[in-house]
């Protein structure tokens, strides 16, 4: 259904404080200690965490008014603020839901991806030195960052970087200001199809390169910046990709000079998907294969060569990602949404999603985790198909094409983290057939968004939980929009002139074909115009 192609022949809108909150250390006799050290460095008379380290000799360059001295950038801004800083924080990775018992870990400057038992890795933070900062600490915090353009905490990802890459220097860190994404209230949508007054679509793709997974790549590759500072034997960055995935990559790893291969299943994602690495100037390899077969040809071949797997498999993508539910709750001024439905395909986003949201509750931020929903398109459904069996066996299935093309997976390396995430927040699967997607889409479109054909996976899970009453009119719901509508033109283009064999396409729109002449034109509009009855 993707279109081929000839190049191969085969923001946040959480409500701002009027004033932004003093260093714990001043305010509240708990803390018998600094703050956190790695943080914003704004040029705010009302909140200064990092006062300046220059002196006030005449003799010293004078500051600008962003609070940089007259020949610095933000990076040298930062840099001279660190000066002073000892973090305290740290991060490493351990076996995946390993027991209390195990011992084994592994440093992030090491090069490792799977645990000695072969299984997946996690990264795990020091949460009893975060925990030394209660829940309004960290609230305050990372809403003071938010909006700036301090380095590197403009970004939705890097504003929360002691929870991320503690330990990571902020010379590091390859970031476009990815994240702080629009949470949309879908006021029309909700209304009109749902009977829902506290909808919201979360347009993760309104991102740098169009898609969520710019918020895992700038942790990946800024990870790879360092570990290729520290000599470490990484030539380049590679993945296998539906599309998005070599999209961020090829892109990060642009910005910092880094070599990026992409292996892409031929024929298999559309044209917008595939120029990008392209044009980011990525060495890309269109494989006869599917995205499974890419994911095995990668994984043998980061095994044999000094090129650093981008996949999911690898956990620092992750840590990026659950930023985003961070971020639905500072966009909530911290109170939890009742659902939150993500899309599934390799399945580390809804992990993802489940992390932010848990080390938020671990941490005193909020008080519980949102349910979540997995939503998977029914050519390509083995979570749906294990959820169905009551968690009774997982079995990979061959994943058949799908218009939600960035899911089509049928052996998805992350099944262990998702079923973990589902089972932990009373989580439900659902599936979408080819039609209720596309339909979806059409109906979200028409109400004002122009959406990802996974996003449509997505609100088909809404629309049958909320058929059935699991979800509730009242309740408030998120929906996670992976990707930017516009790298899905070719589908809603054969949508809406209903080209797609034996599919209905109910809400098509296609244009009037209409003469040229005065009579002709009023004829159309008139007729149109007497179906449309405003709404007061």
């Amino acid at each position: 259904m993707a279109s081929s192609c000839s190049l191969f022949h085969s923001s946040l809108s959480s409500k701002s404080k009027s004033k932004f909150p003093l260093p714990r250390h001043q305010n509240n006799t708990k803390f018998n200690r600094p703050p956190p050290t790695v943080i914003s460095c704004t040029s705010s008379s009302t909140y200064d965490p990092c006062p300046s380290t220059t002196s006030s000799n005449s003799n010293s360059p004078s500051p600008l008014k962003s609070g940089r001295l007259a020949d610095e950038n933000i990076r040298d801004e930062a840099r001279r603020h660190r000066s002073i800083a000892n973090n305290t924080f740290s991060a490493k990775y351990v076996p995946f839901n390993a027991g209390p018992d195990s011992t084994e870990s592994y440093s992030l400057d090491e090069i490792v991806y799977r645990s000695l038992s072969g299984g997946l890795l996690d990264v795990q933070h020091d949460i009893e030195a975060l925990k030394k900062f209660d829940g309004a600490y960290w609230r305050e915090l990372f809403d003071s960052r938010v909006g700036k353009t301090t380095w590197p905490y403009g970004s939705g990802v890097w504003s929360k970087k002691e929870w991320v890459l503690p330990e990571i220097d902020p010379d590091d860190i390859v970031s476009a200001f990815e994240g702080n994404s629009n949470l949309f209230w879908a006021e029309r949508y909700g209304k009109q199809f749902l009977g829902m007054n506290d909808l919201w679509v979360k347009h993760c793709g309104i991102s740098h390169t169009g898609s969520f997974k710019d918020l895992g790549m700038t942790v990946l590759v800024s990870q790879v910046n360092r570990l290729r500072k520290l000599k470490r034997p990484v030539v380049g960055v590679g993945c296998a990709s539906t599309g998005d995935t070599s999209a961020a990559l090829s892109a990060y790893c642009a910005a910092a000079g880094i070599p990026s291969i992409v292996f892409l299943p031929a024929n298999k994602i559309s044209i917008a998907q595939l120029i990008q690495p392209i044009a980011n100037g990525a060495f890309v390899l269109s494989i006869d294969t599917d995205f499974d077969g890419c994911m095995k040809l990668i994984r043998e071949v980061t095994s044999e060569l000094p090129i650093y797997l981008a996949n999911s498999l690898n956990s620092l993508r992750l840590e990026g990602q659950k930023t985003a539910a961070i971020e639905i709750l500072q966009q909530f001024d911290w109170e939890v949404p009742d659902w939150v439905i993500v899309p599934g395909g390799n399945l580390g986003n809804i992990y993802a999603f489940y992390k932010g949201f848990k080390m938020c509750q671990e941490l005193g931020l909020v008080d519980r985790v949102p349910r979540l929903v997995c939503s998977q398109a029914a050519n390509a459904n083995p979570l749906y198909l294990c959820y169905k069996s009551g968690w009774i066996q997982f079995k990979a299935v061959k994943a058949n094409t799908t218009f939600a093309s960035a899911i089509q997976i049928g052996d998805p390396v992350s099944i262990d983290r998702a079923v973990y995430a589902l089972k932990n927040s009373n989580g439900i699967v659902e599936e979408a057939t080819e039609e209720e997607l596309m339909d979806a889409m059409a109906q979200a479109d028409s109400t004002g968004m122009f959406i990802c054909p996974h996003t449509g996976v997505a609100l088909s899970a809404l629309i049958k939980l909320r058929n059935s009453g699991v979800i509730a009119a009242g309740d408030r719901t998120v929906v996670v929009s992976t990707a930017h509508g516009l790298k899905f033109s070719q589908s809603k283009v054969d949508y809406h002139s209903k080209k797609i064999p034996d599919m209905a396409c109910r809400f098509a729109n296609p244009p009037v074909q209409v003469k040229a002449d005065f009579g002709s034109v009023m004829d159309v509009l008139k007729k149109y115009l007497g179906n449309k009855t405003p709404n007061h």
